[in-house]
């Protein structure tokens, strides 16, 4: 595997974006892994590397780069603790148009690689960022094949870019993973999506016994059979979509 961290440059500035992909064997599917609210940090690197060594061309950008943020380190669990005020601060610092613009620039990038095959994409992305994933989809419809929300937060809203929409402006295979236990993602929420999704090839599946963050290895709600059907789902979905 070939790792590197380069900055790359956006309309607002340089993301930090850490990039892995199989050493021999190219060009290779994009895959653009949006990040967790805690930020960037070795767990979602090793996650990059899973993804990675299936055979995709994986770029993790720092999307609080606005800020001159990139790792924000442990997040205590309390949510007066100031280190998590911090965090929403800066989650509630960027929106979807922001994020469609740095992932414009990440492909732009990807372009110039010779290991990046920018015609067939996938993303992905986690908590906050279940809805970039979903919203990339339909900014690049005639790229992104392929779309996974794990336990995204904001997935049925009341703008014409909620996720929950998103079934009839792209032909990408669209894949809500939803924790049964989730504060920030509730039933009545889940089952918004899943109206919408009826009649399409797009699956909304709620995890039993899990909690909000179960797919993370180092978060106490940690479910290692969870986190596992999770790979599972999401390397079939790309294996369907993104076909050379």
């Amino acid at each position: 595997m070939i790792d590197q961290q380069i900055d790359i440059a956006t309309k607002d500035g340089k993301t930090t974006t850490f990039i892995t992909h199989p050493e021999r064997g190219g060009p290779f599917p994009v895959i653009i892994f949006y990040m967790d609210a805690p930020a960037i940090r070795e767990e979602l690197r090793d996650m990059a590397r899973r993804l990675g060594t299936s055979g995709y061309y994986v770029m993790l950008p720092n999307l609080y780069y606005r800020s001159g943020v990139m790792e924000l380190g442990p997040i205590p669990p309390d949510p007066e603790a100031p280190e998590r005020k911090r965090m929403s601060g800066f989650m509630n610092s960027i929106n979807i148009a922001m994020v469609m613009e740095d992932t414009k620039a990440l492909l732009a990038y990807a372009e110039t690689q010779p290991a990046a095959d920018t015609k067939i994409v996938g993303t992905v992305g986690y908590c906050m960022s279940g809805r970039y994933a979903v919203n990339a989809a339909t900014h690049f419809p005639d790229r992104v094949k392929a779309a996974a929300s794990i336990y995204g937060t904001h997935l049925a809203t009341d703008q014409p870019d909620s996720p929950h929409l998103a079934a009839s402006k792209t032909k990408a295979e669209l894949y809500f993973a939803c924790a049964e236990t989730d504060i920030y993602a509730p039933q009545e929420i889940i089952d918004k999506v899943k109206q919408a999704m009826e009649g399409t090839n797009n699956e909304v599946e709620i995890y039993p016994g899990t909690h909000h963050g179960f797919a993370f290895p180092k978060r106490p709600v940690y479910h290692r059979d969870a986190a596992e059907r999770h790979w599972e789902r999401l390397l079939a979905l790309y294996r369907r979509n993104l076909a050379q």
